[in-house]
C-alpha cells in the first residue's frame, strides 16, 4: 500500500449498498420470457451490464422493443423499493471517521439515481463521489469505472477496495489491480469466492480494521 495516498472504498450499488438485485431479476427474467425464450433465467444472465450494453448484446437493431423495454424499467424503478444492505450505512460511517474516500461506482444511470435519491436523501452525503453508467466509455468487465474511482481521489490501485456483487464487477475489480470483496447478495460465496480476496455476506461486523488487513 502507498502510505503517501489515499485510502478508496468503491461500491458497486445494487446489490452492495441497496438489496435491488432480486427485485430487477424479476424485471428482466419478464424480459427474458417475453423476448428471449430461449435464454433462461435471463435476469442472472444480464448481471452487472449496462442498459446499452443489455441492448446492444441481447437487442441489436431491435429498436421498438429496446424503447418498449427503456419505458417500462424507468416505471418499474419509480415504484422499486431501496433497502439498504444489511450494516452498509454504519459501515460508510466508519469508513468517513477513518478518512477513507467513497464512492458508488454503479452501472446504473443519473434517471435511476434520481429515484435513488428521492427515496434516500441522505445517500449523497454518506459518500464522497456517486460515478454513473453516463461517466464510462467502457462498461464491467472492463476495469475504466474502477480505475476512474482511483483518479478522482488522486490515489492508486493498489490503495483502493472494491465492493462487487456481479461477476463482471468483481472481474473489473481485479482488473483494475485493487483489493476485491465480494458480497454473496446476488450470487453464492461459492459462485465469487475464487474471483475475490474475500467474501461477506452483508456488511453486519465488518469494520474497517477487516478492510484494512485484507488489502493487498
Amino acid at each position: 500500500m502507498n502510505s503517501t495516498k489515499s485510502i478508496a472504498a468503491l461500491f458497486d450499488f445494487d446489490g452492495v449498498v441497496m438489496d435491488t438485485e432480486t427485485q430487477y431479476s424479476i424485471f428482466w427474467n419478464e424480459q427474458g420470457r417475453k423476448y428471449h425464450p430461449e435464454l433462461p433465467e435471463f435476469g442472472r444472465l444480464i448481471k452487472g451490464q449496462t442498459l446499452t450494453q443489455i441492448y446492444a448484446n441481447y437487442f441489436a437493431g431491435m429498436e421498438e422493443v429496446q424503447h418498449e423495454i427503456t419505458e417500462d424499467l424507468n416505471k418499474f424503478e419509480k415504484n422499486m423499493l431501496y433497502n439498504y444492505i444489511p450494516g452498509v450505512e454504519a459501515f460508510l460511517k466508519e469508513l468517513r471517521e477513518n478518512g477513507v474516500k467513497i464512492a458508488i461506482v454503479t452501472s446504473s444511470n443519473e434517471m435511476k439515481m434520481s429515484n435513488v435519491y428521492k427515496a434516500h436523501p441522505e445517500l449523497k452525503q454518506s459518500v464522497d463521489r456517486i460515478l454513473t453508467a453516463e461517466m464510462f466509455t467502457h462498461s464491467k468487465p472492463d476495469p475504466e469505472c474502477f480505475l476512474l474511482g482511483a483518479t478522482v481521489f488522486d490515489t492508486v490501485p493498489e490503495n483502493c477496495v472494491v465492493f462487487e456483487d456481479s461477476f463482471h464487477g468483481l472481474e473489473a475489480g481485479n482488473r483494475a489491480g485493487m483489493t476485491v470483496i465480494g458480497l454473496a447478495t446476488t450470487n453464492s460465496e461459492e459462485q465469487i469466492r475464487d474471483k475475490a480476496n474475500a467474501v461477506i455476506q452483508d456488511f453486519n461486523g465488518f469494520s474497517f480494521e477487516k478492510m484494512k488487513n485484507m488489502m493487498r
